[in-house]
């Protein structure tokens, strides 16, 4: 008894900071999982709803629209999502994101059995919803620690995708032919049992967290909540918008047309599903050590660097044709696309005050999922009319762009810190 006495005493005399650090790490590793369950299942859409879209569509020039949607359903939901799980909390909130991708993939099993492409299209939107409030995970994680731990905590979400992204898309493989009068049917309930273990582990151990404020930053929370015009006009807003948008955007506009671009390429289906795979490994992998290089060399660097590996996707994918190309550019723009990512939402994290949390965060995921949704919708159409090579050609200005707004932030912090070193001398 003295023992158990002496080990509470212990426990109670840890500094807060430390209590509250291993707190967020804990809740980081439960979303981590719950990343996992969100990308085996959207792995599993990435590979296989535009090939079901082709195959459900009365018009072919639709194949796409189902794929769209999930991205559409997403830049809908996004805004609200922010201030239902300040309403309702993060836990319940994200239990009702995932509850509705159970939903949707039993009404997409439904949809193939049936051959109804309307319905289908209904469920893969469900899967939006779900893909929207799984957006906010990272940022929870960013939330509940205290700002040296917010790229780790990020990074450590992130990381959770790795294993999916091996075993999504090989269950994909698996589970298409699983119903032999159905082709897909299968792939769509394995959907569907990912979004309902997702809302176990949820409820079981997920626990809504916010960091403690810092003594410094106590008059700036307590001060009251800026206009979100004032708050998209700084030039770490902008930043952060300019990678997670650009880097999300260029992301999906390559990606939903890959698989399509690969068969119109003479490549096979599973040479599809391999391609997304290697891809998602690329998405995710670089999460085990995206926040270490940010603390080592900077954060500047990172978003550059993943603005280098997208150019270099582009590059490779419009010099060849051929099935080493794909694979090698769509790793590529894994890369890229995390280190963006990361960076991005590190970034973000550090443009609010908790008062004004909700709405700046749901203000960045509108403009994102409003830009991969125009993205998505016009991945078909473009690759069907131009091709594969000019579908890449296209993703350079936006490049640009998030670099221009990527090197104007640095500026602006090599500045003020010039500035700081001048006072202090």
């Amino acid at each position: 008894m003295s023992s158990l006495q002496g080990h509470d005493d212990k426990t109670a005399s840890l500094p807060q900071a430390y209590a509250s650090a291993v707190a967020g790490q804990r809740n980081a590793a439960v979303l981590a999982v719950c990343q996992g369950l969100f990308t085996c299942a959207i792995s599993i859409d990435l590979t296989l709803t535009a090939l079901t879209g082709w195959q459900l569509a009365p018009d072919k020039a639709l194949a796409t629209l189902p794929f769209a949607l999930i991205t559409v359903a997403g830049a809908v939901v996004t805004w609200f999502a922010a201030f239902l799980i300040q309403r309702l909390g993060r836990r319940l909130s994200f239990a009702l994101g995932a509850g509705s991708c159970c939903v949707g993939g039993l009404v997409s099993v439904w949809s193939v059995f049936n051959a109804h492409f309307w319905s289908f299209c209904v469920g893969t939107a469900m899967v939006g919803v779900f893909q929207a409030f799984a957006q906010y995970y990272r940022l929870a994680a960013a939330d509940a620690v205290a700002e040296q731990f917010k790229s780790r905590a990020i990074s450590t979400v992130l990381a959770g995708g790795v294993i999916a992204a091996i075993v999504g898309p090989a269950l994909a493989s698996w589970s298409r032919d699983l119903f032999p009068t159905a082709l897909f049917a299968g792939a769509y309930l394995v959907v569907a049992a990912m979004g309902l273990l997702s809302v176990l582990v949820l409820l079981a151990f997920y626990r809504d967290l916010d960091a403690p404020q810092a003594t410094a930053d106590a008059s700036v929370a307590a001060s009251p909540p800026r206009p979100l015009g004032a708050i998209a006009r700084t030039p770490v807003f902008m930043a952060s918008v300019a990678n997670n948008v650009a880097g999300s955007m260029v992301m999906m506009f390559i990606m939903t047309a890959a698989p399509l671009a690969a068969v119109a390429c003479h490549h096979g289906i599973d040479d599809g599903a391999a391609i997304i795979q290697w891809h998602l490994v690329g998405m995710y992998a670089p999460s085990f050590f995206a926040g270490a290089l940010i603390r080592r060399i900077g954060l500047g660097p990172v978003l550059l660097a993943g603005l280098g590996l997208n150019l270099g996707c582009a590059l490779i994918a419009m010099a060849s044709p051929s099935l080493p190309a794909f694979y090698a550019a769509l790793l590529l723009l894994g890369i890229g696309w995390n280190f963006m990512f990361v960076g991005g939402t590190t970034l973000l994290a550090q443009s609010y005050t908790p008062s004004e949390r909700a709405k700046t965060q749901g203000f960045s995921e509108l403009l994102r999922y409003a830009a991969t949704a125009l993205a998505t919708l016009g991945a078909g159409p473009l690759l069907a009319r131009f091709g594969w090579e000019t579908l890449n050609a296209a993703i350079l200005p936006i490049l640009l762009l998030s670099a221009l707004a990527t090197a104007r932030w640095m500026l602006g912090q090599r500045a003020a810190r010039a500035q700081a070193a001048g006072s202090m001398g």
